[in-house]
């Protein structure tokens, strides 16, 4: 269980930093008026209902509710049968379920996720989002990148093989 302590402190820590940038967000941000930062980046405080891009906003709270848990349900599967020596995947693992818990909370107590980050240009902008889903979209990236790394690894393991036959 003590191998598992840093990546249970980085759910923790992604949860806490998730939680208090959105009461920040809440607090303090008007809602639904563009804060610009830089040219193409601005704060932009709104209400997703559904999943991503606010897919699936028909399932209401408690179908979302339940679609969310049993996915934190399933990357902890997959966590605990990665094994230890994988940090980078255990590390994605982590990030994924700390966004999806910090976005479940949200889901749970308000009934919607508050998104506040808005990527754009004069005649373009992508989703608004939220610090969860950049976790969760790191996270991914880190989970497919140590897959990469470990197709790379395996056929030289199987060319050192087969070279001592």
């Amino acid at each position: 269980m003590r191998s598992w302590s840093p990546y249970a402190l980085l759910v923790v820590a992604a949860i806490a930093l998730d939680q208090w940038i959105k009461h920040l967000v809440e607090t303090g941000l008007p809602f639904q008026e563009k804060l610009d930062l830089v040219p193409f980046l601005a704060l932009f405080r709104t209400y997703n209902t559904g999943i991503a891009f606010s897919m699936f906003s028909s399932f209401g709270d408690t179908g979302l509710v339940i679609i969310a848990a049993l996915v934190v349900a399933f990357v902890l599967y997959l966590a605990t049968h990665t094994p230890s020596g994988r940090v980078i995947a255990r590390t994605g693992f982590a990030l994924i379920i700390g966004g999806a818990l910090g976005n479940l909370i949200d889901r749970a107590v308000y009934g919607h996720v508050i998104d506040y980050i808005l990527f754009h240009t004069p005649v373009w902008s992508f989703a608004v989002f939220n610090l969860a889903d950049a976790f969760i979209s790191v996270g991914a990236a880190l989970v497919v990148f140590d897959e990469l790394i470990g197709w790379r690894r395996e056929p030289r393991a199987s060319n050192a093989k087969s070279s001592e036959d």
